[in-house]
């Protein structure tokens, strides 16, 4: 390390380190040769008491910061373990998701329309099952912080009527970011609190009017809690991307989203390597009325 006043900090990869703990870091590193690059992580996920709001060790996060401080030449890590690569998991649609009868009427007709959280994995099969078949995009195993929903009439005999999927936000969006009013300092450390609709289907066979604005109003009461109890924070401020090309965003206008612009359309997009290949318009949801003072840090949850 170069030499620096004991009092420096430093931002990397959403955590304000010290020099001393960059310099505990480095020791733990040369002090355990053996042990491999999860285990080093776990260790000092420990030892930092870095984590989650739910309590879990940022592993993600420390192996980033390790792999950084390694291109800076102050640690060597050691090499990485082979493992047998997993294959790509692959949905096999079956006959229980063929498109059912014609279902036409109104949301009032319909109601009580509901979003149903999928947990077990049955559930998440015949989701993933859903979506594989009828949305555009398919299937894509989600990162992150992330949760389904199907969008279920409770009418006599219930109906599934489409599913939804809300997961990690978009890494840089530069009409976001300027919207926010965020340094990539606030940005680091506070961007879990955005979550992003990264799939949304009506099927095929459900012509219901106003059904998706209905479904997008109802996942804006209810992310905010399932957030809270299965990640321990509440999330301020949703966002989704629209392909222009083929949809026109109408039940995001109508359920009183904000088009902000366009995506650069090119570029890596989010921490996880997925990328826009073309221009998308981009939508917010304000969770809350001062969602600006949370992302910038200037409020926390324990001051509303």
């Amino acid at each position: 390390m170069t030499n620096q006043p004991e009092n420096t900090t430093v931002l990397m990869c959403g955590r304000v380190f010290t020099k001393q703990e960059l310099q505990e870091i480095e020791e733990t590193v040369r002090m355990f040769p053996r042990l491999s690059q999860n285990e080093l992580a776990n260790t000092i996920c420990e030892h930092l008491s870095w984590v989650t709001p739910k309590g879990r060790y940022k592993i993600e996060s420390c192996m980033q910061l390790l792999k950084k401080l390694e291109a800076r030449g102050t640690i060597t890590l050691p090499e990485q373990r082979t493992y047998v690569r997993q294959v790509r998991e692959q949905v096999i649609t079956g006959p229980h998701v063929e498109a059912g009868p014609e279902i036409v009427g109104s949301v009032a007709q319909l109601s009580p329309i509901e979003l149903e959280a999928v947990m077990g994995r049955e559930g998440i099969r015949l989701w993933n099952e859903y979506v594989e078949r009828y949305h555009d995009l398919g299937y894509k195993r989600p990162l992150g912080a992330h949760q389904r929903y199907f969008i279920v009439s409770r009418t006599k005999p219930e109906q599934r009527l489409g599913c939804m999927l809300f997961a990690a936000s978009a890494w840089a969006l530069a009409a976001r970011d300027e919207w926010i009013g965020w340094t990539e300092a606030d940005r680091s450390q506070r961007l879990h609190l955005i979550v992003n609709n990264t799939r949304f289907l009506i099927f095929p066979w459900v012509r219901v009017r106003n059904l998706a604005s209905k479904a997008l109003s109802l996942a804006a009461r209810r992310i905010p809690l399932d957030w809270q109890t299965r990640y321990g924070y509440r999330p301020v401020l949703l966002e989704t991307f629209v392909d222009a090309g083929k949809y026109r965003g109408t039940c995001y206008q109508a359920a009183n989203w904000i088009r902000l612009g366009e995506t650069a359309g090119r570029g890596r997009m989010d921490r996880y390597t997925q990328y826009l290949s073309t221009p998308k318009d981009i939508y917010m949801y304000p969770l809350v009325a001062d969602f600006r003072a949370y992302l910038r840090g200037e409020r926390r949850w324990e001051d509303g």
